[in-house]
């Protein structure tokens, strides 16, 4: 998962360096690859993607088809959703759990996997640093206010990018 998070973070990053823009936010994307189906809305191109962080209709949807279309990820096709190694979904969103900027979220993740991960690449924390968890595995609700894990719980973790 660890993997999942620096891959996820520096294909985008790998992305803004050759387009000026974040994937799923890119107003070019559409004539670049002649997509038909990239959302057009007024908030194309600001810098934030817009959307839930499962919605593969939005920007945050869009993420995923730009890094395939530009050979930065691979696997799956078009909005599709990829899959962690504990077959929950991953995604991307802007500002979840009280973090500023892009996060990425993975969702259906035990208590004691959590716990793990979040000593690995922060602080061993729920409720602080740059990786942050949501005891009802729902990264749009607010950010779990424990300063320890729940074991028997499913987390959804976001972390930012």
């Amino acid at each position: 998962m660890n993997n999942d998070f620096s891959g996820i973070a520096t294909g985008a990053y790998s992305y803004l360096d050759r387009y000026a823009a974040i994937p799923g936010d890119d107003p070019d994307a559409d004539t670049r690859w002649t997509i038909g189906g990239t959302p057009t809305v007024a908030t194309m191109g600001n810098g934030i993607l817009n959307g839930d962080w499962d919605d593969k209709a939005t920007e945050t949807g869009y993420f995923w088809d730009h890094l395939r279309r530009s050979n930065l990820i691979t696997g799956g096709q078009g909005t599709k959703m990829p899959v962690h190694a504990f077959a929950g979904q991953i995604g991307v969103a802007d500002g979840y759990l009280s973090l500023s900027g892009p996060v990425i979220c993975m969702d259906q993740i035990n208590g004691k996997r959590a716990e793990i991960i979040d000593k690995q690449l922060d602080d061993g924390r729920p409720d602080s640093g740059v990786l942050r968890a949501e005891p009802t595995n729902d990264p749009t609700k607010p950010v779990d206010t424990a300063s320890a894990y729940v074991l028997s719980t499913t987390y959804a973790l976001c972390k930012q990018m």
